[in-house]
């Protein structure tokens, strides 16, 4: 006959439940509003909302997120701006040519980022930055401001080992930024709705853009023609 557990026995494994649960609500909640800030956006996504989808109360959710503005900059910080450490210490040990590191640049952001929920970030603030300005130098200042430094490096760096031709770097970091934006906001927007002959094959995509960038970039094989350097007015 089996003997029955003393209670006092049951007492850790439930406290350990309990402990574990409180450690897992703030990565729930931060998945929760993720889901809801993407699919309805910022200022239509109430804290109930994404109170009720993480199975606790608005109660619990303000003891770890004091506003639904700090809730949408912690999530930015989890999915996006908590990277760029990670990122750019791939930079530093980096060892290929800068035509390999270009590729990784825009191969694995799309498998790391551009191809997950996290991306839509981008359409929410490019549709309600005006709205709400706080959000907008929020994610000025924690990701596009780094994101941009990333890019003007591996810029530079080929620039400075004769692999690239010298330009004006604010602009070549938008145009690597370029496809990288067109693509999450045609995944969050457009995408969605076109027939299957009009979608969009991501690698092949990237593999274009990365082609042009080059062939832009590169060192010219004969000097080019001056008065073809400078555009007209």
């Amino acid at each position: 006959m089996p003997v029955p557990a003393h209670p006092d026995t049951a007492l850790p494994d439930s406290q350990t439940r309990r402990s574990r649960r409180k450690e897992a609500r703030p990565g729930e909640l931060l998945a929760a509003a993720l889901d809801l800030f993407v699919e309805k956006g910022f200022a239509a996504t109430r804290v109930e909302e994404v109170a009720q989808r993480a199975g606790v109360s608005k109660g619990t959710l303000f003891l770890y997120f004091p506003s639904k503005v700090e809730l949408f900059k912690a999530v930015v910080r989890e999915n996006i701006s908590g990277r760029f450490a990670v990122w750019n210490d791939e930079f530093e040990r980096f060892e290929g040519s800068t035509h390999d590191m270009l590729r990784y640049c825009l191969f694995n952001w799309w498998e790391r980022l551009g191809s997950t929920r996290a991306s839509g970030i981008l359409k929410l603030i490019m549709s309600e930055a005006q709205n709400f300005p706080e959000l907008a130098s929020f994610y000025q200042q924690e990701v596009m401001q780094p994101g941009k430094t990333l890019i003007e490096r591996i810029l530079r760096r080929g620039v400075a080992r004769g692999e690239l031709r010298p330009m004006d770097f604010t602009y070549g970091v938008y145009l690597v930024l370029a496809p990288m934006l067109f693509l999450a906001l045609w995944k969050h927007s457009l995408g969605p709705c076109c027939s299957e002959h009009a979608q969009l094959e991501p690698h092949h995509y990237l593999a274009a853009q990365l082609d042009m960038l080059m062939h832009g970039f590169s060192q010219p094989k004969t000097p080019m023609n001056p008065s073809l350097e400078h555009p007209l007015p």
